[in-house]
């Protein structure tokens, strides 16, 4: 039997709206992963440590604030600060424009869903993605 994927859903910063950070996860618990949900207004050291302590394959972050370039360089260089970024799969969601896209994916994320992306594109990347993380553990 496969170990189920393990999902870290944060909102970063200053954000107080998570109607789709909680979307996301009923939808990935709907699809067979196992999700935590960090809760609202974590700073990236608590989204890191969190992660650590439930051995996550994924963080998932969801942003609505506009801060997602800043918070992503963030969250790569903690990661890799702590050895781990190799693996976890980083996915950044929210309010995000089409030309900062490219952007976050050069500072390190894995995928990139900005407002209007289909749920099951989501969770097709991940199970696609993190699944060889949890087979290789």
């Amino acid at each position: 039997m496969r170990m189920p994927i393990r999902v870290l859903i944060a909102k970063p910063g200053l954000d107080g709206h998570d109607r789709g950070a909680k979307v996301i996860a009923q939808s990935l618990r709907d699809a067979g992963m196992e999700v935590i949900y960090t809760g609202l207004r974590k700073d990236i050291n608590q989204i890191v440590e969190i992660a650590l302590q439930e051995d996550t394959n994924v963080i998932g972050l969801s942003i609505l604030s506009g801060a997602h370039v800043s918070l992503t360089k963030k969250l790569v260089e903690k990661l890799e600060e702590e050895g781990i970024r190799e693996e976890i799969l980083v996915v950044v969601g929210g309010i995000i424009p089409d030309h900062d896209i490219d952007i976050l994916l050069e500072l390190g994320a894995n995928g990139v869903f900005p407002m209007g992306s289909s749920i099951g594109d989501i969770v097709t990347f991940i199970e696609n993605n993190a699944q060889p993380l949890v087979d290789a553990m």
